[in-house]
């Protein structure tokens, strides 16, 4: 399984990025897809999760509100839109996806595909 993340970026506090992540190697309808994150000097955090069926979402208390997850399984794509960014949101995101179909899963040990990353940075 390879997981490909792309569209991170500059971005001034308030404003918006779309983080991508294309995966191959299996089926991508059938297992859920999350993002994390890692900021400098820190351990990597859950951000959100999506279902394979789309159907059912998780977010971190930090992001709730502002980020949304999506899934588009048609393009073995999933998104994560960041809205109303804020410096404390820098930091190098990951996509990742488990070996197992299970949801929810929210740490770090139950994910065993990752993407490379893609840094974010908010500031002015």
């Amino acid at each position: 399984v390879q997981l490909q993340a792309s569209g991170g970026g500059l971005v001034q506090p308030g404003g918006s990025l779309r983080l991508s992540c294309t995966a191959s190697g299996r089926s991508f309808s059938n297992y859920p897809m999350a993002w994390f994150r890692q900021a400098p000097g820190k351990e990597r955090d859950f951000v959100s999760v999506i279902s394979w069926t789309t159907t059912s979402t998780y977010y971190a208390e930090s992001v709730k509100g502002r980020f949304t997850i999506s899934r588009d399984n048609a393009q073995n794509t999933s998104y994560l839109q960041m809205n109303s960014l804020k410096p404390d949101d820098t930091a190098v995101y990951y996509c990742a996806t488990p070996a197992k179909r299970r949801f929810p899963m929210r740490s770090v040990e139950q994910y065993e595909y990752w993407g490379q990353g893609t840094l974010v940075t908010v500031s002015s």
